[in-house]
């Protein structure tokens, strides 16, 4: 990979999740990992893995400026039904449920970063979701959520083994979380369970010698410096 000095100006910061222990949170029977957290002990912004045990339940509670969960294991229930793995389920501004795992599930969670009463509420698995080509040859996109409006831009990105993708810019920022493989680029080299979160006005060059899945968010509160 040819690697272009601009693109290194700014580095992002990056969060091994394999090397944190699990913490336990004010539920018996839910445990989390905080990627990054703003705020409050409990009130504030945060990126986390969070883990049910088998069983385990949360009483019901409201979500001010939204939830994001993505499923990566197991099965996540709440009123509305149940989530098997690879479900992704937007919750927006204000919305309340209760939740539960019978079977136990991990999940990747964003509280607090959708602001703003009119979005919608979205379910999607995303194995079923239509691909679209991506930045580089052979790449594939499926969207999570986007919504006219606001500047959100939520997608599942599969690489190919030996892809390279052309030098680009992220404005607002862009987060990563490897879910499959590694990807590799200026800054960081990085498997699965790794969060990447690249600043305003980053750029770089991503690779991946031996393909990847990762979650990716651009736009919107993703950013950060």
């Amino acid at each position: 990979m040819n690697v272009n000095p601009a693109a290194s100006a700014l580095a992002p910061l990056v969060v091994d999740s394999n090397a944190m222990p699990f913490a336990p949170s004010p539920q018996p029977g839910v445990w989390r990992k905080r990627l990054r957290h703003e705020g409050e002990a409990e009130r504030g912004r945060v990126t986390s893995i969070v883990r049910f045990d088998p069983g385990a339940r949360f009483a019901h509670h409201e979500h001010p400026e939204g939830e994001e969960i993505l499923v990566l294991e197991g099965a996540f229930a709440d009123e509305q039904g149940s989530y098997p793995a690879g479900t992704y389920i937007f919750n927006p501004d204000g919305y309340a449920h209760s939740v539960w795992s019978n079977q136990g599930c991990l999940l990747f969670v964003k509280l607090r970063h959708y602001p703003g009463k009119q979005r919608q509420r979205i379910v999607r698995h995303w194995p079923s979701l239509p691909a679209k080509p991506g930045l580089a040859a052979g790449s594939k996109s499926r969207i999570l959520y986007e919504q006219a409006g606001q500047p959100e831009r939520v997608r599942i990105v599969r690489l190919p083994p030996g892809c390279e993708v052309p030098l680009h810019a992220h404005p607002e920022g862009e987060e990563i979380l490897v879910l499959e493989g590694g990807i590799v680029d200026e800054h960081v080299s990085c498997g699965p369970g790794v969060w990447v979160s690249y600043p305003r006005a980053s750029q770089h060059q991503p690779a991946s010698p031996r393909g990847a899945l990762a979650y990716v968010r651009s736009g919107g509160s993703s950013a950060w410096g």
